[in-house]
């Protein structure tokens, strides 16, 4: 009977973070036979998206990933939303724990570079841990970056909240406006939660990380130079033939693009959280119905005051939509709620893709070789809207430096109905070089993950931790 090695893995509980990760554990039991792994899930107590998801993925992965949901939590007060996160995962350490030790003989530890606390339980037991960066290797290179200009240097990125100057940050080529960085890492309330995951992530093993090496080369270039963890770049992370909720409203959405031309349909989704005020909408609605291309819209509602995390299907658009819009609308456009984007992106009639620029939609995108217009929201999504539209060239820019307010979810500025139009209109220009580039680097993002070929950049990477952790494990050596 072949010994296995158990890995932990511990995902963060959002809907950014927590697909690529199972599509991690998956590929790396398929992989590797002497693989097992134990995905322990967070989940916030009023949101069941996270737990519903991983419900119904865990039928099509490995047998040798197994997936235990930790006890829910109640009570846990942050002083922000963020705050709120990095106590939740604080407090399920003796959940972890407990866990662990039901298990047979666990190896190493795998943690979202948000639950980075948990580290100290693998040592605790004296295993190795990596981390799990579900963001792209330039955010990870810009945060290494953040923590190296405040540690060593005393930089204060909070100089940065509100101003109009740039940041020359080695891992571009291009310097890098302080209007796309993160609030949560200008902000002075956050910025030391930040840099604290970000300085433990130095205590790692390796650093697995959802991108590969042709699309980031200069980002990856610099990590390599670093004195921080092995990088591996092991993506794209990316499964676009998960099961689809079998429901009327999935079956008419793909009925609806089967009689659809060909690259003729842009598709606007904003992700678990995106949503806009109604005069933001209407402005949205006015832009497709001038630009006259087919149009495929999740529209979603914004979320309560006091919890930025759930945003819901409307149960009517009357009085959110322009009068008469449907209507005037319904020979070329859909209105929708909930979208499965993965499987709608790789769909033959969709040509073009409006997103709020998370780093799986942006895989999604290229993957699917489809041109993006960029609307980003919270989180790192400007400062990847900047990568892909000025460092790239894969990208439309619609507003690049758009933010939501972190506690309310509410925009702070009104994007007008001809900037959307005219990005629209640029998304899905036919034969544009933006679209065949974009369609080759989804090629070569494809090959990266398969054995044969000379281009399977992301396939010995992963290659590489599997030996790392067979091999250099204190506890597994004899597995070598």
């Amino acid at each position: 009977m072949t010994n296995t090695v158990e890995l932990v893995f511990i995902p963060c509980p959002g809907m950014g973070h927590l697909p690529p990760m199972l599509e991690l554990a998956d590929r790396l039991a398929i992989r590797e036979p002497r693989l097992s792994i134990s995905v322990l899930l967070v989940r916030f107590p009023d949101d069941t998206k996270v737990e519903h998801y991983a419900r119904s993925v865990a039928p099509v992965l490995s047998p040798r990933v197994k997936i235990s949901f930790l006890p829910l939590k109640d009570g846990v007060v942050g002083h922000n939303s963020t705050d709120f996160v990095f106590k939740l995962i604080e407090s399920h350490r003796p959940d972890v724990m407990d866990a662990v030790v039901g298990l047979r003989c666990v190896s190493a530890f795998v943690v979202d570079m948000i639950c980075t606390s948990m580290m100290d339980l693998a040592t605790s037991i004296g295993v190795p841990s990596y981390v799990f960066c579900p963001a792209g290797a330039t955010f990870l290179g810009f945060m290494y970056y953040l923590l190296e200009s405040s540690d060593r240097h005393g930089k204060d990125f909070t100089e940065y909240a509100d101003s109009d100057d740039m940041v020359d940050f080695p891992g571009l080529l291009k310097p890098l406006p302080a209007t796309v960085l993160p609030l949560v890492m200008v902000k002075k309330e956050t910025k030391d939660l930040c840099l604290g995951f970000i300085r433990k992530m130095r205590e790692a093993k390796g650093v697995l990380v959802n991108t590969f090496a042709e699309l980031e080369p200069t980002a990856l270039k610099y990590l390599s130079e670093l004195e921080v963890p092995p990088v591996y770049p092991v993506g794209p992370m990316v499964r676009s033939n998960r099961p689809v909720e079998a429901t009327n409203s999935c079956a008419e959405i793909f009925d609806w693009l089967d009689n659809q031309p060909e690259l003729s349909v842009v598709f606007l989704c904003f992700g678990s959280r995106g949503s806009f005020s109604k005069d933001q909408v209407k402005e949205i609605a006015v832009a497709l119905e001038k630009a006259g291309h087919h149009f495929l819209w999740s529209l979603k509602t914004p979320p309560e005051k006091d919890n930025i995390r759930i945003s819901d299907d409307y149960q009517s658009f009357d009085g959110i939509l322009p009068e008469g819009f449907l209507e005037r609308t319904s020979g070329i456009g859909r209105v929708i709620g909930w979208a499965p984007q993965a499987e709608i992106l790789v769909h033959p009639s969709v040509g073009g893709f409006v997103s709020h620029c998370g780093w799986n939609s942006i895989l999604e995108s290229v993957w699917s070789g489809v041109p993006i217009g960029t609307w980003p929201q919270y989180s790192e999504q400007q400062f990847n809207a900047f990568l892909m539209v000025e460092e790239l060239g894969l990208g439309v820019d619609i507003k690049m430096d758009y933010k939501v307010d972190l506690e309310t979810g509410v925009g702070l500025t009104l994007v007008g109905a001809e900037e959307i139009e005219k990005a629209v209109r640029d998304i899905m220009e036919e034969g544009s070089e933006r679209r065949k580039k974009v369609k080759k680097m989804g090629q070569i993002g494809r090959k990266a993950l398969k054995e044969e070929g000379g281009d399977s950049s992301s396939y010995h990477s992963l290659g590489r931790f599997i030996h790392d952790v067979l091999t250099n494990n204190p506890r597994r050596s004899s597995l070598s």
